[in-house]
C-alpha cells in the first residue's frame, strides 16, 4: 500500500499536493516503474530521470486542456501513470496491452504519437498554431532530450517557433551534461531575470530612453546592446535559444521540485516562446541505472537485462563480419545514429576510432555524410534501423541512389518487432527502396548468409 500512488486516478489528484508531499510521490511512482519494467520491460533510466519533471508539468499545467507532447515516449512512464494507466501498466508493451510509446487512442492525455525522436517541437508549433487560429486560450508544452535535440527536424522547428512568437513551451530534459556549480548560478539567475514581465518591461523602456537622448541617443543605444550580448555570450547559456527568439530559463535541477514548479509558473506566464532547460539524472533513483544508463535505456521483463543464451544475434554477427573486412581494407569506414550497439557496431568503434561515425540522431545527415564520403572513394556502411531510416527516402533516393554511389545500408529491425509496437516494425523498407535507382537489396534469412 502506498501513501499516496494508489489514490490517483488523473493529474487532478495532484494539485493542491505541497512540494514534500510531491517528493514522497516522486519516490513511490520510481518504485512502481521499477517493479513493473523488471516483470514486463521498457525503457527504463529515461523514465526514472523524468519523475519530478513530470510531476512538476501535471502540477503546473492542466492536461488534456494544457497539451504537454512529450517526444519519443521513452520518459513518458510517470504520464501514463498519473494518467489513469496506474492498474494496466502490468500489461506494457504486451499483446493487447499499453504502449510503450504515446498513442492518443489510449488516452486523452497523450496529445500525439510518438516512436521515433525529435518530433515534439515540429508537433507543439503546430498545436499552438492551431489554438491561436481558433481563438482559444492553452498552454503547449514540447518536452525534448538532449539526445533527441540532436535531430535536424528538431532545429528547423526551433527557426520556426522562435519567429513565429506564439506562446509555446520547449521542456529541454539534459540528462548528458554536468555543469559546474559557478557557472549554473549564473545560468539559473540570468534565466529567471530574463523572464520576469518587469525585466522585459524595463529593458523596452530604457532602449527607448536612449534613443531620446539627442545626437547620441542611437549610439549609446547600439553601444550598450553590443555590450550586452558580449557579456551574456561569455557567461550565459541558452545564447543559441535567445537569438533564435525564445525566452531562456535554466539551467533548472530536474529533480528539485520546488525550482521545477517556480520555472515552469514563469514560462506559463511568459506569453511567447520559451525554453526551460532542466538537468536530470538517467537512471534516478536505481543505482545500477544511474551507473550504467545505456545498458538500462530499455531491458527485457523478468529482471532480466541480458540475453538469455551466448547465441550471438545478427547483429553482433553483422559487426564482427564487418570489422574482420575492414582490417584488410581500410577505405571502410561505418556511420551510426546514436545506436553503435544496438546495430552491432560498438566492436569496429573499439578497433578503428577513427573509422566511425557516429551522427547523432540525425539520419537524414548520416545517409548524406556517408555519401560525401563515397564520393571520396570511401566505402561507408550505415547501420541502422529499418523504421529510422525512412526517415531519410530523400536522402537515399537523391545522394545516394541517383549519383549511384557505393553506400552500403545495414538495415537492422527489419520486421515486426513485438514489444515496441507499431512506430518500431521494420516493414516498410523492401517497399521503399525496391523502386529506387541502382539499389540492389539483399535479405539475408540466417547468420551465415
Amino acid at each position: 500500500m502506498t501513501k499516496y500512488l494508489d489514490s490517483i486516478e488523473s493529474p487532478k489528484d495532484i494539485k493542491g499536493f505541497s512540494a514534500k508531499q510531491l517528493e514522497e510521490l516522486a519516490g513511490e511512482l520510481r518504485t512502481f516503474i521499477i517493479e513493473s519494467v523488471k516483470e514486463t520491460g521498457g525503457h527504463l533510466a529515461s523514465s526514472l530521470g523524468m519523475v519530478e519533471v513530470t510531476l512538476a508539468l501535471h502540477t503546473v499545467f492542466d492536461s488534456p486542456k494544457d497539451k504537454i507532447i512529450f517526444d519519443v515516449g521513452h520518459q513518458a512512464y510517470a504520464h501514463k501513470i498519473l494518467t489513469g494507466r496506474k492498474e494496466q501498466f502490468k500489461t506494457l508493451r504486451q499483446y493487447g496491452g499499453i504502449s510503450g510509446f504515446l498513442k492518443p487512442q489510449e488516452s486523452e492525455h497523450d496529445i500525439f504519437a510518438a516512436g521515433h525522436c525529435s518530433t515534439s517541437i515540429s508537433a507543439g508549433v503546430g498545436i499552438a498554431r492551431a489554438r491561436d487560429l481558433a481563438g482559444e486560450d492553452f498552454s503547449v508544452v514540447s518536452v525534448i532530450g538532449d539526445g533527441a535535440l540532436t535531430g535536424g527536424m528538431a532545429y528547423e522547428a526551433l527557426n520556426d517557433a522562435g519567429q513565429a512568437k506564439h506562446k509555446f513551451i520547449i521542456v529541454l530534459n539534459d540528462n548528458a551534461m554536468s555543469i559546474a556549480e559557478n557557472v549554473g548560478a549564473i545560468h539559473t539567475y540570468f534565466g529567471g531575470l530574463r523572464s520576469r514581465a518587469g525585466y522585459i518591461r524595463f529593458k523596452r523602456e530604457f532602449a527607448n530612453l536612449l534613443k531620446k537622448i539627442p545626437y547620441i541617443g542611437n549610439f549609446l543605444y547600439h553601444m550598450v546592446d553590443g555590450l550586452k550580448r558580449r557579456i551574456k555570450y561569455l557567461f550565459v547559456r541558452g545564447v543559441l535559444f535567445e537569438e533564435l527568439g525564445f525566452t531562456y530559463i535554466g539551467v533548472v535541477d530536474g529533480h528539485n521540485i520546488r525550482q521545477l514548479t517556480k520555472a515552469l509558473e514563469k514560462a506559463k506566464r511568459a506569453g511567447k516562446p520559451v525554453v526551460v532547460h532542466v538537468h536530470t539524472v538517467k537512471g534516478k533513483g536505481y543505482k545500477p541505472a544511474e551507473d550504467d544508463p545505456e545498458k538500462y535505456h530499455g531491458i527485457s521483463g523478468c529482471q532480466s537485462t541480458e540475453p538469455k543464451t551466448d547465441v550471438p544475434s545478427n547483429s553482433q554477427v553483422f559487426g564482427n563480419k564487418i570489422l574482420e573486412l575492414a582490417k584488410n581494407n581500410d577505405k571502410i569506414v561505418t556511420i551510426s545514429a546514436a545506436m553503435p550497439k544496438g546495430t552491432g557496431l560498438d566492436v569496429f568503434k573499439e578497433a578503428f576510432p577513427e573509422r566511425f561515425f557516429d551522427v547523432g540522431i540525425a539520419e537524414q545527415h548520416g545517409v548524406t555524410m556517408s555519401a560525401g564520403m563515397a564520393a571520396q572513394g570511401f566505402i561507408p556502411v550505415f547501420a541502422v534501423y529499418s523504421s529510422f531510416l525512412q526517415r531519410a527516402y530523400d536522402q537515399v533516393v537523391h545522394d545516394v541512389c541517383m549519383q549511384n554511389l557505393p553506400v552500403i545500408f545495414a538495415v537492422d529491425r527489419a520486421g515486426l518487432v513485438g514489444d515496441d509496437g507499431e512506430t518500431h516494425h521494420g516493414v516498410f523498407d523492401i517497399s521503399y527502396l525496391s523502386h529506387m535507382p541502382n539499389m540492389t537489396i539483399l535479405a539475408p534469412s540466417n547468420r551465415e548468409e
